[in-house]
């Protein structure tokens, strides 16, 4: 496995657990798992929950694009001491654009099969929208390379799916969804919800309103905002947890004061995974208002939780009205989802739907067993 983030190095995002906990089956199912990854300030070798972790130090100045060539020349290297020590490899699994140029690399010269696995593109994360400039156009490409290099792509969901396939032109035969996963119970807990509440000025028994992510543009938490009027002119108890750091955030918080709703709205910024996930326990509706959304696994969690859910449409992996509630993305679209929830769903029964479908469909034990699947099929071919 090649990542740039992972439980047990850097965390950025929700491909950290991905990586790591996908790892850990894929060691469940007999098979021996080496991440090469960034370090951050750990031991360069470790062997946790039976994954081998080999973490590299790189150059950490300069922009992104120079520090993603910078730590794949240090996993490349990485990558020959422990074929030395460990014997040889039967198939490298690279996820996102980071280390596509060690992927490149290890083909060219030892011809091994190999697989990418896309979490989101450059075009979604700016908004289904062409932003130019250098940046763009270097981790798009890298992003196309690494799909047509790979001997396989793995997707998470349908929608992103007919997105790549759109953007790079990827065939039929070579793609395959696998959905992101979760191990039942990681999020679920026993909270005093009231205590959770007040700790942060919220009355103990105030309907709370949770979003969990990247305050950017595509996780569209400005729209939850500018649908909050909307939601208090009928349930004017409610209050919204914002929880994650990015560059909308002030944007946000400036909107908040603008329509008027600052006092109901906390933006909490970075939280620990504790205090996360005390909120997704707390909260009475969890929110994604993503533009676009490769996956969500914020919903897998809520789902843990047995938290009814509220999302737009860019999340295709809810039944709507079973295990949550699909919206428009505007505004107007989402304050009448949440004042749908508010009115006419009690006892979190979406969320309990959605926790039944993680033990079929999306434990990590089952994700494991469709990637090995796929292993087999390339080495089998190459």
């Amino acid at each position: 496995m090649f990542a740039w983030e992972s439980l047990h190095s850097v965390k950025v995002g929700g491909l950290a657990p991905h990586v790591s906990e996908l790892s850990e089956n894929l060691v469940d199912l007999g098979h021996s798992v080496h991440i090469f990854t960034r370090n951050n300030d750990l031991e360069q070798h470790e062997k946790i929950n039976g994954v081998h972790y080999h973490r590299v130090d790189h150059d950490s100045s300069g922009d992104i694009v120079h520090q993603m060539d910078s730590m794949c020349n240090s996993m490349y290297s990485m990558f020959q001491e422990v074929s030395g020590s460990y014997g040889d490899f039967d198939v490298i699994h690279i996820h996102d654009w980071h280390p596509v140029n060690v992927l490149c690399r290890i083909k060219r010269k030892y011809g091994l099969p190999s697989i990418i696995t896309y979490h989101s593109t450059e075009w979604g994360r700016n908004g289904n929208v062409y932003s130019g400039g250098y940046h763009f156009e270097e981790i798009s490409h890298r992003e196309w390379k690494g799909g047509y290099e790979a001997s396989h792509v793995i997707v998470t969901s349908l929608n992103f799916k007919k997105e790549i396939q759109h953007l790079y032109q990827i065939p039929d035969y070579k793609i395959s969804v696998i959905p992101n996963g979760i191990s039942q119970g990681r999020i679920k807990k026993e909270v005093d919800q009231g205590k959770i509440k007040t700790n942060f000025g919220f009355h103990p028994f105030a309907p709370v309103v949770l979003f969990v992510g990247r305050m950017s543009y595509q996780k569209g938490p400005d729209m939850l905002v500018e649908a909050i009027p909307k939601i208090l002119e009928r349930h004017w108890n409610v209050r919204f947890m914002f929880i994650g750091e990015g560059e909308m955030r002030p944007y946000c918080e400036s909107s908040a004061k603008e329509h008027g709703v600052s006092d109901y709205c906390i933006f909490s910024g970075y939280a620990s995974d504790e205090i996360r996930r005390d909120w997704i326990n707390a909260c009475d509706i969890m929110c994604v208002p993503s533009r676009n959304e490769p996956f969500g696994i914020v919903v897998l969690e809520a789902w843990d939780a047995c938290k009814n859910i509220v999302a737009t449409k860019a999340v295709d992996i809810i039944d709507n009205f079973e295990n949550g509630v699909l919206v428009q993305q505007n505004p107007d679209s989402i304050a009448w989802g949440i004042n749908y929830v508010l009115d006419n769903v009690h006892d979190d029964i979406m969320g309990r739907m959605g926790h039944d479908l993680i033990n079929s469909k999306y434990e990590w034990k089952n994700i494991a067993k469709q990637t090995t699947e796929i292993y087999d099929n390339v080495v089998e071919k190459e």
